[in-house]
């Protein structure tokens, strides 16, 4: 059954006008309205591929940390299974294939700095310890003074006339001394409080092959 388009009447079949006002008769399966088009999806912004790179960076150094941490616990083995400890008394040795470290006596430990120590100053127990690595021998020992920074530091730089001085408003000094090979130096503070002096004398000379 058909209809008309302009007034609504019932048409018959076949019928070219409509009888009641004369229009048109439209026949015939009317055309398919164009689907609409689906959108495609959005164009990559490439902030996937940098968040990639990135993951891949972090992997790479979480890697190597990971690898180095093995080498460094593997090297540490090594050595403290190769390592000797000697101990006779209060004195202490540890040899390893690098070198070898000594806590003596603090009284042995500054006869070995083949200096004069300051007069009434008292070698202290922290600090006070000899090093061999490479060839390369250290003694380090700390004293302590009731005289001021600028007595003890006049005493030393008598001792050394040719030796690097430094100091500052009368509360630090330090005296170095030698060269590459051999070099001595003295480092001179004033106690907490101002009362008397601390300082530190370190040694290092070239041990001679033999």
């Amino acid at each position: 059954m058909a209809f008309c388009n302009s007034c609504g009447a019932v048409l018959s079949e076949g019928t070219k006008f409509c009888s009641k006002c004369g229009a048109a008769a439209i026949t015939g399966t009317p055309a398919a309205l164009p689907q609409p088009i689906a959108p495609g999806p959005p164009p990559s912004s490439g902030s996937s591929s940098a968040l990639k790179i990135v993951l891949i960076i972090v992997g790479v150094i979480v890697l190597i940390g990971v690898l180095g941490g093995a080498t460094i616990g593997i090297i540490g083995y090594r050595i403290a299974k190769s390592a000797k400890v000697s101990q006779k008394g209060d004195n202490v040795k540890v040899e390893t294939p690098f070198g070898s470290f000594s806590a003596n006596d603090p009284e042995e430990t500054a006869k070995e700095l083949n200096i004069e120590i300051y007069p009434g100053a008292r070698v202290q127990k922290t600090g006070t310890a000899t090093v061999t690595i490479a060839g390369i021998h250290t003694v380090s020992a700390n004293f302590e003074s009731g005289d001021s920074v600028e007595k003890i530091c006049d005493f030393y730089r008598s001792k050394f006339p040719n030796a690097s001085v430094q100091s500052s408003d009368q509360t630090h000094c330090s005296i170095v001394s030698g060269d590459k090979e051999n070099s001595t130096t003295v480092s001179i503070q004033s106690s907490v409080g101002g009362d008397g002096s601390r300082f530190q004398i370190v040694s290092v000379s070239k041990k001679s092959s033999q």
